[in-house]
């Protein structure tokens, strides 16, 4: 017997069984029909409010155990809910901590503060490709309407028709999924 929370399944599972059939050994013992007859209208009834009585007890615990299941289930995904992103954001942390020293830092030239800018721009886009975020390819691609959201067209000789000339916001993929289409401005090319 399998023993859960200490206590034994084999009352549990006595409860759920079908009642023993009735056994025929062809020896010319009397049929279920006669056996009725003899135990009486009363005796047939009371065995099958008896039965009627377990099937009703084993309906309510197997609602019992789907309402529990359910509830848990629930649970633990609420839970994967409010802690799934908790890996992510711990890793942004370190970024924000570089933020808040280079605000607090006197750099003595523009270009020293815009270095440590560009550092933290890489540290940002590093912790991006950790977790599966990967930025679209815009600017001399053939315009995708998948990937990118056309702002503007512009006819133009030096570019290609139907390519992106520029991109004006950087879009991102989550692995195979758009997360943000690129913003691009496309060329209308006259001579193709």
């Amino acid at each position: 017997m399998k023993k859960h929370n200490g206590s034994s399944d084999a009352e549990l599972e006595l409860d759920h069984e079908l009642p023993p059939a009735e056994e025929n050994d062809g020896s010319g013992s009397r049929t279920a029909a006669q056996a009725g007859a003899a135990k009486g209208p009363e005796s047939e009834l009371e065995q099958a409010l008896a039965e009627r009585a377990a099937y009703l007890d084993r309906l309510a615990r197997l609602q019992a155990e789907f309402d529990n299941f359910r509830k848990r289930n629930a649970k633990e995904q609420q839970d994967f809910r409010d802690y799934a992103l908790a890996g992510a954001l711990g890793s942004l942390l370190p970024i924000l901590d570089s933020l808040d020293r280079a605000l607090k830092t006197d750099a003595a030239s523009l270009e020293e503060f815009r270095s440590g800018i560009a550092l933290i721009d890489k540290q940002f886009h590093d912790v991006l490709a950790k977790l599966g975020v990967q930025p679209i390819p815009a600017e001399g691609e053939s315009f995708d309407p998948n990937l990118h959201q056309a702002v503007q067209v512009v006819d133009t000789d030096e570019v290609e028709d139907n390519h992106v000339i520029d991109e004006l916001q950087r879009g991102y993929k989550l692995k195979d999924r758009l997360l943000r289409p690129a913003m691009v401005r496309v060329a209308r090319n006259p001579n193709h």
